[in-house]
C-alpha cells in the first residue's frame, strides 16, 4: 500500500495513523507493550492469548476456545495464536495486506504470517537473534564506541577456568556472568566463590557456552527505547530500571518495572542519548531497521555509563515509553517503527525531535511495576483481580474504582491501572507473571529502595489473589521461565 503525496513533519504523519485502514495486528500473550496504541492507530488490533478485559476491550481479540498445549515462550505463543481458525477467520474478515506486529517471534511465526497474507513489520528473525546475543552486542558496543563494563569473552568448564580468565583480564574475583541469550536476570549470574558458580552450572548451561564475565560494579540501571528510521535514530525517554526486589521478582537481579524520568545528570542523559544514536549507526551497518531498547549500567562510583544490554525489538519498557510527554506532543515511538514498513513517502527532521525530546521542561512522572509470583508451590488461582483502575484504602487493601482499558485516564498518584494477566483457572507458580501495575509518580527511591507507596500497592493487588495448592511444597522446581512479559 503506498500513499500519493509526500507526508511532511510529524502532523502529516498524526493525520495519516488517525485514518488510516490497513488492518495492523499486534500479537502477543497480551496486549500490554502496546496498549494504548489503539487510541492512535486506526484498525489496530491486539490478539491475545490472555484475556486480560475478559472481553471488555473494544480492540482485544482473544480466541473462544483457548484449549492449547503447554507453552515455553512467547514464541509458541504467537505461533499457536497464528495457527487458531479463529484467528484466521478474523485476518481474513478485515481484508488482505494487514502488517502484524510482534514482541518475541521465530522463523515460524514468519512462515504462519505470510500463510494468512500478513506482512511482519520487523526485521528477520534470524537478524533479531543474532543481534540479540548478548555477546553480538558487546561486540556492537565496542565497534560503536559504546563502552561496556571491563570483560573478557570465553569459555570456563570449572570455577577454576573461569577465576583464570578473570585473572587475566585484570577483573578480579567478584563477577558478573551472563550466557548470550535470556531475559529479566534470569541468565544473569553473581559469581564470587566456588558455591555460586556451582549452583549457576546447576541451573544453566553455563560450562558449555560462552561467557560475558564481567567485573562486579555498584550501579544503577538505566533503560531506553529507540526507532532507527531510513532519516536516522530517534531516541526515546530514558528511564530508571527496578530490578531484583524480592517483593517483586523470585530472580535476582530481575527486570521488575521502570520508573521516568531518569535520575541521571544533565551530562549523563546527554552521552546515553549520543551512546544509543551510535548504536543505531552499527544497527543500520546490520540490515536492521525499527524499533530496540537499550540498557545502561552507571557506575555509582565513577557515573561512567556502559552498555549493558541490546534487545532489537519492542520491550517491557514500551508502555512507559508511550505515555510520556513527548508522545503526546508528538506521536508514540512506535508508530516511527510502523513508518518503516508501511511503505510511505514521508520526511521528518530527527534531529529536531531528539533535541525537543530531551528537553526536561514538562517532564511527567510515571512508574511501572511487573509483579511476578515469589513463593514457592503451584495452585490452580481461584480469584484475581480485574484490570482497571484501583485506588489504595486507608486499610492498604487496593480497591477498584472504575474500568478502563489502559492507564492513560489516571489522574495522580492515588489511582493506578493494573492490567491482569493469570485469571482465575490459570495456574499460578514461582515467576509466573500475576500483571502489571502502572501509575504517576515515583514507586523508587534514589537509593534504589522501594517507596512505602509502592509496597502498599504491591501489597493491596496481591492481596486480591487466591488459589487451590495442587503440588506439594517439596516437589517444587526452581523458578521456571516467565514468558508473558518481555
Amino acid at each position: 500500500m503506498t500513499t500519493g503525496a509526500k507526508l511532511r513533519g510529524v502532523s502529516d504523519l498524526r493525520e495519516f495513523f488517525r485514518t488510516n485502514q490497513r488492518p495492523i495486528y499486534f500479537v502477543s500473550p497480551t496486549a500490554f507493550n502496546l496498549l494504548g496504541i489503539d487510541r492512535w492507530v486506526r484498525e489496530f488490533r491486539y490478539v491475545c492469548h490472555y484475556d486480560s478485559f475478559d472481553g471488555g476491550h473494544p480492540n482485544v481479540f482473544v480466541p473462544a476456545d483457548r484449549r492449547a498445549p503447554e507453552f515455553e515462550s512467547i514464541e509458541d505463543i504467537c505461533n499457536y495464536l497464528l495457527r487458531h481458525p479463529e484467528v484466521r477467520n478474523l485476518v481474513r474478515s478485515r481484508g488482505s495486506g494487514g502488517l502484524v506486529t510482534f514482541v518475541m517471534f521465530d522463523e515460524e511465526t514468519e512462515a504462519l504470517a505470510a500463510e494468512i497474507g500478513l506482512r511482519v513489520a520487523h526485521p528477520p528473525a534470524t537478524l533479531r537473534h543474532r543481534l540479540d546475543s548478548k555477546i553480538t552486542t558487546t561486540q556492537l558496543g565496542n565497534a560503536a564506541g559504546v563502552p561496556s563494563v571491563p570483560n573478557v569473552l570465553g569459555r570456563a568448564s570449572s570455577y577454576a577456568e573461569l577465576i583464570e580468565l578473570a585473572t587475566n583480564a585484570g577483573l578480579g574475583s567478584d563477577l558478573v556472568v551472563q550466557l548470550p541469550y535470556g531475559d529479566s536476570g534470569k541468565t544473569t549470574f553473581f559469581i564470587a566463590n566456588q558455591e555460586a558458580w556451582s549452583k549457576a552450572a546447576a541451573k544453566e548451561p553455563v560450562t558449555s557456552q560462552e561467557l560475558k564475565v564481567m567485573r562486579r560494579i555498584d550501579h544503577r540501571a538505566i533503560a531506553v527505547e529507540a526507532v532507527l528510521t531510513r532519516h536516522g535514530t530517534l531516541v526515546g525517554p530514558l528511564m530508571n530500571d527496578i530490578t531484583g526486589h524480592p517483593e517483586l521478582t523470585p530472580y535476582r537481579g530481575g527486570w521488575a518495572g521502570n520508573d521516568y524520568p531518569a535520575t541521571l545528570s544533565a551530562e549523563q542523559k546527554q552521552r546515553a542519548r549520543e551512546l544509543t544514536r551510535k548504536l543505531g549507526d552499527q544497527l543500520a551497518g546490520q540490515g536492521y531497521l525499527g524499533f530496540f531498547e537499550v540498557d545502561y549500567l552507571v557506575d555509582t562510583t565513577s557515573g561512567e555509563l556502559y552498555l549493558g544490554e541490546l534487545n532489537p525489538r519492542i520491550s517491557g519498557i514500551s508502555p512507559m515509553t508511550n505515555v510520556t510527554a513527548g508522545a503526546y506532543a508528538d506521536m508514540p515511538l512506535f508508530l516511527f517503527h510502523l513508518l518503516e514498513y508501511l511503505d510511505l513517502d514521508y520526511d521528518v527532521d530527527i534531529d529536531e525531535i531528539n533535541q525537543r525530546w530531551s528537553r526536561e521542561a514538562a517532564v511527567d512522572v510515571w512508574s511501572q511495576l511487573i509483579l511476578k509470583e515469589t513463593a514457592s508451590g503451584v495452585d490452580l488461582l481461584t480469584r484475581a483481580p480485574r484490570s482497571g483502575v484501583y485506588t489504595i484504602a486507608p486499610d492498604g487493601t487496593a480497591d477498584f474504582r472504575r474500568q478502563a482499558t489502559d492507564w492513560h485516564g489516571i489522574s495522580d498518584e492515588s489511582e493506578a491501572f493494573f492490567l491482569r494477566i493469570l485469571a482465575p483457572g490459570d495456574f499460578r507458580y514461582r515467576g509466573a507473571d500475576l500483571g502489571a501495575l502502572v501509575t504517576r509518580g515515583r514507586l523508587q527511591a534514589d537509593d534504589n529502595s522501594l517507596e512505602r507507596r509502592c509496597q502498599r500497592w504491591i501489597n493491596g493487588i496481591r492481596g486480591h489473589f487466591a488459589g487451590t495448592p495442587v503440588v506439594p511444597l517439596q516437589a517444587q522446581p526452581e523458578p521456571r521461565e516467565s514468558f508473558k512479559m518481555a
